[in-house]
């Protein structure tokens, strides 16, 4: 079960500053997808060979300082329900205002580890001007100077002995779908047509967080385990429409599965908060089926619009477009079963071995018809290939002048590996190294 860990504050203390310190360490490898838009207020983060998310909850409120009491408070809360930990941000410059104040009175009635850090402390004075920070009533706090990285690995020491430590999970279990998507899409009424009245059950686990619950689901031959995160909790009083929740929300969905099912909304089209949660699901390396619902809705369909609407996808996803598209109507029931077995299609290929005797007999040949261009009268010859023993399809491709290798041919030759092994709906990564 992932854990997760928020940076909440009042606006401008330095919370972007301090993510940014600790997504960078792993960001390059988080990151390495090229054209992904960098969701810039999540990421993953390693600690003393703990790893767990972070989200700075600063950079989705937008609008003006009048908004922000109220925003916050609801950020606060959220942060409050689902997070594992929390860094509450404070500035020694600015000294205690009193929205610091009204958050610090929310976190006073968690139950949850918090972390006080008062940040931009440089210097012995501030040092000492910081003590003023205990008025919040939450006992010690952490000095840190966030933009030169000064007092963060107390900190960080102190956050990661709170959390629960990782659960290693078998491999060989069956595959775990999620369906992710933002709210009101029919992600609850999705995971009701697949359980059936009848909810076709052969084991009820509780999940760890009080909303998940994993049921695994047996029918028509397919077995998979569907990772529920939709329907058990109570509707929060918060505006339900925000990105940043349901970015929190879907985070640990996907995290937890190995295919995702993305729903969007066909009378909608697909809209910045799907694009998110789409890129979510892909930076972490799961399956992707994208499952456009209510398609009963659609008027004057003609044997077009499928095939327009799914161009129209592909495009706002581009460069990772391998992925299958199914229209369904959770109301009717139509062609649901059909998007599981697409998932459990995807969850093969998600998890494919290709032999390396196969993969240099199709793709060594491609490369030698179609080579890298040449730069600066530089050829690169690529002379081997082989798939990483990772837990999702990575390949390295062995040459001479690996530097040499720009976005564009690494683009190449992921679409001519999908081509000749069926890597549909699977974000795959392709290196070149020095043989």
């Amino acid at each position: 079960m992932g854990n997760i860990v928020a940076i909440v504050g009042r606006p401008n203390v330095g919370k972007s500053t301090l993510f940014n310190r600790l997504a960078q360490r792993r960001q390059a490898i988080v990151d390495s997808v090229s054209g992904v838009t960098r969701d810039r207020h999540y990421g993953t983060t390693e600690w003393n060979g703990q790893s767990f998310s972070i989200i700075d909850t600063g950079g989705y409120i937008v609008g003006s300082d009048d908004v922000f009491e109220g925003e916050i408070r609801k950020q606060v809360n959220l942060a409050i329900d689902e997070a594992n930990a929390i860094i509450f941000v404070v500035d020694v410059e600015a000294g205690v205002t009193s929205l610091d104040q009204e958050v610090a009175m929310l976190l006073r009635k968690t139950k949850k580890p918090v972390f006080l850090m008062v940040n931009k402390v440089d210097n012995a004075m501030r040092e000492t001007d910081a003590s003023e920070f205990y008025a919040l009533g939450l006992g010690d706090y952490y000095t840190v100077a966030a933009i030169s990285g000064s007092g963060t690995g107390d900190l960080l020491d102190a956050v990661v002995d709170s959390l629960e430590p990782e659960e290693e999970r078998e491999e060989s279990e069956v595959p775990r779908f999620a369906v992710v998507g933002r709210p009101n899409v029919g992600k609850s009424s999705l995971i009701n047509v697949l359980l059936g009245e009848d909810r076709n059950i052969v084991t009820d686990i509780a999940g760890t967080t009080r909303d998940s619950l994993d049921s695994t689901y047996n029918r028509f031959g397919q077995e998979f385990t569907l990772v529920d995160t939709a329907g058990l909790r109570k509707k929060s009083k918060v505006s339900e429409d925000l990105e940043f929740y349901s970015v929190m929300r879907s985070i640990r969905a996907i995290e937890n599965s190995d295919v995702c099912f993305v729903m969007l909304d066909a009378t909608r089209g697909i809209e910045h908060q799907d694009l998110s949660i789409f890129h979510l699901a892909e930076k972490n390396k799961k399956g992707i089926v994208v499952l456009v619902n209510k398609w009963d809705l659609i008027e004057e369909k003609d044997s077009n619009t499928p095939k327009r609407f799914a161009e129209m996808v592909r495009a706002r996803t581009a460069p990772f477009t391998d992925y299958p598209i199914v229209f369904i109507s959770v109301l009717t029931k139509q062609r649901v079963f059909k998007a599981v077995e697409a998932a459990v299609e995807v969850a093969t290929n998600r998890t494919k071995k290709i032999a390396t005797s196969k993969l240099n007999e199709a793709m060594l040949q491609i490369v030698q018809d179609s080579p890298p261009p040449a730069l600066k009268g530089k050829y690169v010859k690529i002379k081997f290939c082989t798939q990483l023993p990772t837990y999702t399809p990575q390949f390295a491709f062995f040459a001479n002048l690996p530097q040499y290798v720009k976005e564009p041919y690494k683009r190449f030759v992921e679409n001519q590996l999908r081509e000749q092994f069926d890597l549909a709906g699977v974000p795959i990564q392709v290196y070149f190294r020095k043989k």
